[in-house]
C-alpha cells in the first residue's frame, strides 16, 4: 500500500515562532507560506471559533504548494454548544467555506467536549450519515465513556476516522476505523507553556516509539496525518522535523 505520512503543527500564526522557526523579518501574513516551505501539512484551528472568509480561505490555498494540506476543526458552535442538534444548515456551511481549498483539503475535525457522552452516540450516527461522502472526516471524544465497540462500529459504518490522541486526560486508542488514521499528539499544557518558542520538554523517546507505530499504521492503513501541540515538547516545529527524520 502506498500510504503516505503527512506531519504538521497545530496553527502556523505564532508570533512566538519568530527567530526560532520563521525568520525575523517576515511579518504574520507571511508565516504560511514560509510554514509551507518545510512541512506539508496543517490543522487549522481558527474554524474552530469561527468560519473563515471566502477570502481567508482562497488565501490559505493560494499560499501554498499544490500537494499542501489542511485539516480543519468543524466550529464549536456544531460539537459545542449544539453538540449536533438542528445544525445541518451551518454544518453545510462549513462543508461549503472549506470546499473552496479544492485538492488541498484534508480530513476535517469533529472533536467533542466531555459533555458529550454515550447517550448522544445516536446524535453523532445520524449526524455522520447526513455528511456528504466526498470530505474525510474524524472524530475525537473527551470522555472515555465512548471508546467502545458501539462508536467503533459507528464510525467504520460511516467511514470516519477515529482521532488517536495522546494527551494526559483520555487514553491513547489506536483503533482504525477508516481508510486513513488521524494523530493528534497534544501534549500536557499543564507542564508545557508552549509560547518560549523552544523544546520544554525532551519528547525524543517518545516521537521515536510514534515513528515505529506509525510505520506499521501505514502498512494496514491509507494516508497518516500526525500533528502536534505547542504543549508537546513547547515547539512543535521540531517535533515535525524529529518526526520526519525518524520516517
Amino acid at each position: 500500500m502506498n500510504a503516505k505520512v503527512h506531519i504538521g503543527t497545530m496553527g502556523w500564526s505564532y508570533d512566538f515562532w519568530t527567530g526560532n522557526f520563521y525568520p525575523r523579518d517576515i511579518a504574520p501574513d507571511g508565516y504560511l507560506s514560509e510554514y509551507a516551505k518545510h512541512f506539508n501539512t496543517v490543522e487549522v484551528d481558527n474554524t474552530f471559533y469561527r468560519i473563515p472568509s471566502k477570502d481567508t480561505v482562497a488565501k490559505w490555498r493560494d499560499q501554498t504548494p499544490g500537494d499542501f494540506l489542511f485539516s480543519a476543526k468543524f466550529p464549536r458552535r456544531i460539537t459545542h454548544e449544539k453538540m449536533l442538534s438542528d445544525c445541518n444548515e451551518i454544518a453545510g456551511f462549513f462543508l461549503e467555506r472549506m470546499s473552496l481549498l479544492q485538492g488541498k483539503l484534508g480530513p476535517l475535525l469533529l472533536q467533542f467536549p466531555y459533555a458529550f457522552k454515550p447517550e448522544h452516540a445516536n446524535r453523532l450516527s445520524d449526524f455522520l450519515s447526513a455528511l456528504p461522502s466526498t470530505f474525510r472526516f474524524v472524530v475525537e471524544v473527551r470522555n472515555r465513556k465512548l471508546l467502545n465497540e458501539t462508536l467503533y462500529s459507528s464510525l467504520r459504518e460511516h467511514k470516519t476516522a477515529l482521532a488517536i490522541v495522546e494527551q494526559p486526560f483520555m487514553p491513547t486508542v489506536e483503533v482504525t476505523t477508516s481508510d486513513f488514521a488521524y494523530i493528534r499528539l497534544e501534549g500536557d499544557r499543564r507542564k508545557v507553556n508552549g509560547t518560549y518558542g523552544k523544546v520544554e520538554i525532551d519528547r525524543t523517546e517518545d516521537i521515536r516509539n510514534w515513528a515505529e507505530k506509525i510505520k506499521k499504521l501505514t502498512d494496514s492503513t491509507g494516508d497518516v496525518f500526525v500533528y502536534f501541540s505547542k504543549f508537546y515538547s513547547g515547539h512543535p516545529p521540531t517535533d515535525v522535523k524529529q518526526l520526519a527524520a525518524l520516517l
